[in-house]
Formats: C-alpha cells, structure tokens, sequence
C-alpha cells in the first residue's frame, strides 16, 4: 500500500460515517475526538474497535471518521463497518476473516415508521369490551 489514505463509507440506521485509514500508530479520531472521547460507553469504543482486533491490527493503523445522524450506537456500527471496508481494500486477503465475522455486511434494520390510529408502529390503544 502507498502512504495515501484509504476512505469508505459506512451505515448504520440513520448514521453515516465516513472513513479513512492509513498506516500509522493506531490513534483512531472520530469528529476531531479520540474515539474513548467520542464515544463515552466502552462498549460502543470496543465495538469501533472489533474489525482491527480480528486481523490483529490494533495498533498499525490511524484511523480518522466523520460521522453524523443518529445516535451514540447506530454511529458506532456507522464507523465499524466503514473501518471494515477499509481494511477490506488495504488487503483483499482480509475479506475472509472480516465476512465471517458479520463486520463486511451492512445491518439494514430501520426504524419502522408511526401508522395512523396507533401509538407507536405497532402498538395499539387499549382495548375495552364494555
């Protein structure tokens, strides 16, 4: 790989992460914040984190993410899946272990949208039989 950056994109509900990767010391800032920063939960920094533990890659890469919409979890799976794709490209020989692992697949599930005569998408009012 040459020193230019990698860039991909990544989706998660309603959040959209752009990334981009390049060889480096293995700091990882999401919207100018270091990812602990960013992301307060450990699970959600640990989540960022699961592609470059799978390719034992933690420390060999610097990795750079804007992101934006949604909340704190549909931008942590935002920013994993870019951080995958990027990875994917850097080395076509990551593909496997990172597919078999569910982190190249993007989770489609969408807030199902509020129908007339509900409260919610589904849930009804209460019912009475007298």
């Amino acid at each position: 790989m040459s020193d230019k950056n990698l860039y991909a994109t990544g989706r998660r509900k309603t959040s959209v992460a752009r990334v981009w990767l390049k060889p480096g010391s293995g700091s990882i800032t999401v919207n100018g914040l270091p990812v602990a920063d960013y992301f307060r939960r450990q699970t959600l920094v640990l989540q960022v984190k699961q592609p470059l533990e799978v390719l034992n890659a933690v420390g060999t890469y610097d990795i750079f993410a804007t992101v934006n919409g949604g909340g704190w979890s549909g931008q942590a799976g935002a920013v994993k899946l870019g951080i995958a794709r990027c990875l994917q490209k850097h080395d076509g020989k990551n593909t496997k272990p990172l597919r078999s692992e569910g982190f190249l697949t993007r989770d489609s599930r969408e807030v199902e949208r509020k129908k007339y005569g509900r409260k919610k998408a589904r849930k009804r009012f209460q019912f009475s039989k007298r």
